[in-house]
């Protein structure tokens, strides 16, 4: 099983940016923490961040993957275009936010591209990574034994 772990505009800046929102981790601790988990869990993964919308449309409409773990950053509260893509992937799509999106500037409580996804997870910081891991590992391995016994 394959999953694409996809971060969105100025993740790549996690620890410069405001540690009381997103902790001390670097980006470049958070991509070994979430490769280690992957291995950890029997997955194959790829991690890919852009500053840019339509280089993160590409990656997804370029994929052969199963499941989808995706912190689309402020994209998340107004990219259509990136909600009509992740719509056009038909695996596992779950949404990740290292902060708690509910509890800051009110144009943050909206997610465009919640409808689209399996799933959200908000305000664990690092750990929404791994538990999306997690499930995505853990729900496609439940489908993989359903397919199997029938």
């Amino acid at each position: 099983m394959k999953i694409l772990i996809l971060n969105g505009p100025n993740l790549n800046m996690l620890g410069m940016r405001e540690k009381s929102l997103y902790g001390s981790f670097t980006y470049s601790e958070l991509s070994e923490a979430i490769e280690r988990k992957c291995l950890e869990s029997g997955a194959s993964s790829e991690l890919f961040q852009s500053n840019h919308e339509g280089d993160l449309i590409e990656r997804i409409h370029n994929i052969d993957y199963d499941a989808i773990v995706i912190n689309a950053g402020a994209l998340t509260h107004y990219s259509y275009s990136l909600r009509d893509a992740l719509e056009l992937f038909r695996g596992i799509k779950i949404e990740v936010h290292i902060s708690n999106i509910f509890a800051r500037e009110e144009f943050r409580s909206k997610s465009v591209i919640s409808p689209v996804c399996s799933g959200t997870i908000a305000g664990l910081g690092l750990n929404g990574y791994l538990l999306a891991i997690e499930y995505a590992v853990s729900h496609l391995k439940s489908l993989t034994d359903r397919e199997a016994t029938e």
